[in-house]
């Protein structure tokens, strides 16, 4: 009984310390509401596989669109150090990979994913809805 319980502690002790990792995952991106809607004027100056820049955010936002029916939405602020001023995540001529021109950190546009720099955290997603006609970006 006394070793069972023994293993039973070491494998509680074990899961607390070991978490997820969710702890290293956030950024000092400061929180700012977002919650708007594109309308079909807007939405057929963005190609399949193009992208435009929003005002909104924190430092903008870049709406990726993948396929037709598809849209994705970035935080502007680069993840390595969101609070460098005058430092957004531009877009590089590929149309898929965007890149911090301070810390030259790249990031991959179908999920935001870091490939390349310091950054170790992906870009900053936005909850988007498309029903067809519009396009409304949250948090």
């Amino acid at each position: 009984m006394k070793h069972t319980l023994r293993i039973f502690a070491i494998g509680i002790l074990f899961f607390m310390t070991s978490g997820c990792g969710k702890e290293n995952d956030t950024t000092n991106i400061p929180y700012v509401y977002v919650n708007f809607t594109i309308y079909p004027n807007s939405l057929d100056f963005i190609p399949d596989g193009g992208f435009v820049y929003a005002t909104g955010a924190y430092k903008g936002i870049i709406i990726y669109r993948p396929m037709h029916d598809e849209f994705l939405a970035f935080e502007r602020a680069c993840t390595h150090d969101p609070l460098v001023s005058n430092s957004r995540i531009e877009v590089e001529n590929s149309g898929i990979i965007a890149k911090c021109p301070t810390c030259n950190s790249r990031f991959l546009l179908t999920d935001g994913s870091p490939i390349e720099g310091p950054a170790s955290v992906a870009l900053q997603q936005y909850r988007t809805r498309y029903d067809g006609y519009s396009l409304i970006v949250s948090n």
